[in-house]
């Protein structure tokens, strides 16, 4: 399965799930580097960082900004 970590809480990271709802997850479960925005697989209760798939969405997200504001 695919999150997007959303935003960092205390002890809670809230990440979107492929549906586009927001799931509280501890944030012990997550990788020590995790960040917001990062793109996250989950594998048998594991989760990993996808480093591709974040740069992939990080550049989309900033043409849609200059799409926007130029």
């Amino acid at each position: 399965m695919r999150w997007i970590i959303d935003r960092l809480e205390d002890a809670l990271a809230m990440c979107e799930d492929e549906k586009g709802e927001l799931i509280p997850i501890s944030r012990d479960k997550l990788p020590e580097n995790a960040r917001e925005g990062d793109v996250l697989r989950e594998e048998g209760g594991h989760f990993s960082l996808s480093p591709e798939e974040t740069e992939s969405r990080r550049r989309e997200m900033k043409k849609k900004l200059m799409d926007l504001f130029g």
